[in-house]
């Protein structure tokens, strides 16, 4: 293979609301972190163990402003984008690094009824493009590849 591939896709809940950054050119940005999770169990002690990662994402303009709207903490999403390291310097001029997925698109998994808001969004609420999922959730789990 002669090319290179930088893709994430990730499942999990917010860990807080959507922060919004407004340039003067009417773009905007939108970061929020994203937690995942990984439970096993302990073969030595047979107790239930979870692990939590925190991922930051950065989602702009129009996917920004969706975001924003409609997800609040604790709400699940499906992400998919690209890793970026960041770099920039601290108060004391120390260089720190970053990592950050670039969100190209994504899905919201939490059903609108139970966050018990009325909105027209679809069970599943909008995607990227502002498309209302149109499929049940039965259709969506024959779909999936295991």
């Amino acid at each position: 293979m002669t090319g290179t591939l930088n893709k994430v896709m990730l499942i999990g809940h917010l860990g807080d609301v959507v922060k919004m950054h407004y340039f003067d050119d009417k773009n905007c940005v939108g970061r929020f972190s994203l937690a995942t999770n990984e439970t096993y169990t302990n073969k030595q002690t047979n107790e239930k163990v979870t692990n939590t990662e925190w991922h930051n994402i950065v989602v702009r303009n129009k996917g920004a402003e969706i975001c924003e709207k409609y997800l609040k903490k604790g709400d699940k999403i499906y992400v998919e984008g690209r890793l970026k390291t960041r770099k920039w310097q601290d108060d004391k001029g120390v260089d720190r690094y970053s990592v950050e997925i670039q969100c190209v698109d994504f899905t919201f998994l939490t059903p609108r009824a139970k966050n018990n808001e009325s909105t027209s969004a679809a069970q599943s609420g909008p995607t990227i493009n502002d498309e209302p999922n149109t499929k049940s959730d039965q259709e969506q789990l024959n779909d999936l590849p295991f």
